[in-house]
């Protein structure tokens, strides 16, 4: 679970109503019209820009990343590669079926070696599995990044709208209110859906990106050493690359 997101969300959520709170009835600032002006207009054009079924799966994607998705630590990585590593080399590969994997990528790759596949057929296809997830993720970005640049336009275009509304009954002093109602409420909802939640997620989908193919190319690396049956000493000093410099010294205390 990433905390971070939905504390985030949670936090500017509350902040913005209790601003509004403070400052009168919550009910002044609910608009269906303007909702379904912001929301509505942000997603057609989200559409026509991408494949209906490249935004439905970046919104299941983003959502998975953005609010589910365990940070991986390459030290706990290189950990249990290593152990693996100790597992072949006592037992065979064969040994490691009977060994659980929780980070899918690496149960892949160990399920390859536990079958006997060759070498370059286990690096062409965790390569293939890395880039294609690497670029479900770059989709997401996209697709989020577009979202959040059209919320606040039909925000703008609800304003001009609410606008013109206002303007065309100026001899109904009634009607004055509604108007200008919507023309400020679709500004205020395109804001925040594009800085509150689009484009947070784009970044934050952006940052996991390069997370997940540092993450992935050193499962990739240590799927193959463990395939050539280098030792889990080996591996570790191989493997600590990935790592920060001033973690690596705890990867070398393990490798004593």
């Amino acid at each position: 679970m990433d905390f971070a997101t939905i504390v985030g969300i949670i936090a500017g959520s509350i902040l913005v109503a209790t601003a509004i709170f403070l400052g009168g009835d919550f009910m002044l600032f609910v608009d269906v019209q303007s909702m379904l002006l912001v929301v509505g207009g942000a997603m057609a054009a989200t559409i026509i820009r991408f494949p209906l079924s490249g935004v439905m799966g970046a919104l299941a994607v983003g959502a998975k990343v953005a609010f589910t998705q365990r940070k991986t630590e390459p030290r706990e990585v290189i950990d249990e590669i290593s152990t693996l590593a100790d597992v072949v080399r006592r037992k065979g590969p064969l040994g490691l079926e009977s060994v659980e994997v929780k980070n899918e990528f690496l149960a892949q790759g160990i399920q390859y070696i536990a079958d006997g596949y060759e070498e370059g057929f286990i690096r062409e296809s965790l390569e293939r599995e890395r880039d294609l997830y690497l670029e479900r993720l770059e989709d997401g970005q996209r697709i989020f990044k577009a979202i959040g640049d059209s919320a606040p336009a039909f925000g703008m275009i609800g304003t001009l709208v609410g606008l013109v509304q206002m303007l065309a009954n100026m001899d109904d002093p009634s009607s004055i209110g509604p108007a200008m109602a919507v023309a400020l409420l679709t500004t205020l909802y395109g804001a925040l859906i594009s800085n509150l939640v689009a484009l947070p997620i784009c970044d934050k989908l952006a940052l996991k990106a390069k997370i997940e193919e540092v993450n992935q190319t050193l499962v990739l690396d240590g799927i193959m050493q463990i395939r050539e049956g280098k030792s889990p000493q080996l591996i570790r000093e191989m493997l600590k690359a990935y790592i920060p410099e001033k973690h690596r010294a705890e990867i070398a205390a393990l490798a004593v």
